[in-house]
């Protein structure tokens, strides 16, 4: 049985906080969070270090509430979706009606690597519409920038707000549709200068060596391995399933490498592809469920020139 203002909805009730004072937070996250634990419902938190500290102090002691430790949850969208589809999993298994959790991403993400958590926002409304989940997002209005707070309107069906308020956001896109979006995030900087490597229509193995011959040093062995395999997937998959010609460019700089794969096509049909595990047959969707724990950042490029996918080992910028 489902309570709040969740009760009777069928499976995830998505909302985003956005607040202006630590008190707005609190109003708001207190009594979602009490209300979860007097109904009997597993209730968590996963919020940053000071976020998180205030809602604890806010606490009454033995509250019930249980902080999860974020640490890598949020390293990417990949690892986020599969550690709290399985914390889910896990709730719905032990006979939960319904699980709170209150969460916020940490602020580096709102950087070089937002269009890929923009996605990840969308996606998370159909990946976790198989529990009877009730979350909250919160973004702090002071430190997030006006265009991310455009996206997290278009990416959360509703807004709560104090005093038990739940409205609609008028601005919600569909994930089918907002995956969907010919969309480009901004060029890395190193993309202003001629790439290192530059091939067309290259093997897998031909796309496996290219990466080898890039000055390896500027990354830990193991970032540079899993690079390897990402461009290798990405590659096999727009020879296999996108419109020729296939070209891979290569860049390095002191922190990171950068590898972009375009071909002539109009990228995956399946809008989840990368974010999700392929379930349904979905051609591609293994190679970039790969790829998108392999990489630090990977950013789609949908336009009229084609499809581009560009992977980052490192720092993205």
């Amino acid at each position: 049985m489902r309570t709040g203002a969740a009760a009777d909805h069928h499976g995830y009730f998505h909302e985003a906080v956005r607040y202006d004072s630590d008190e707005e937070m609190l109003a708001v996250a207190v009594p979602f969070l009490l209300g979860g634990v007097a109904a009997g419902e597993p209730t968590f938190v996963a919020l940053g270090e000071r976020t998180g500290g205030l809602v604890r102090a806010a606490l009454p002691a033995g509250s019930g509430v249980e902080f999860l430790t974020g640490g890598s949850v949020y390293a990417r969208p990949t690892a986020a979706i599969r550690s709290y589809r399985q914390l889910l999993a896990d709730q719905v298994a032990a006979g939960a009606g319904q699980i709170r959790i209150i969460g916020e991403l940490p602020q580096i993400v709102f950087g070089a690597t937002w269009d890929w958590w923009a996605r990840y926002e969308s996606a998370i409304n159909h990946a976790y519409d198989d529990f009877p989940l009730w979350s909250m997002c919160a973004y702090d209005n002071r430190i997030t920038p006006p265009h991310v707070l455009d996206e997290v309107a278009r990416t959360h069906p509703r807004f709560a707000t104090p005093g038990d308020v739940h409205l609609p956001s008028p601005t919600y896109t569909e994930p089918t549709v907002y995956l969907r979006e010919k969309c480009a995030a901004p060029a890395d900087p190193l993309q202003a200068a001629p790439p290192l490597i530059e091939l067309t229509d290259p093997t897998a193995a031909q796309a496996r060596a290219a990466v080898q011959a890039v000055d390896r040093r500027v990354l830990p062995p193991d970032d540079v391995d899993d690079l390897i395999v990402a461009v290798s997937e990405t590659v096999t998959n727009a020879l296999r399933h996108g419109r020729p010609p296939v070209r891979l460019r290569l860049w390095a700089g002191p922190d990171r490498i950068v590898a972009a794969v375009s071909d002539d096509g109009d990228g995956p049909k399946d809008p989840f592809a990368g974010l999700l595990p392929a379930g349904n047959g979905a051609t591609g969707g293994l190679g970039l469920w790969i790829t998108y724990q392999s990489c630090n950042h990977v950013s789609l490029h949908r336009g009229p020139a084609g499809f581009t996918l560009r992977l980052t080992a490192g720092n993205p910028h």
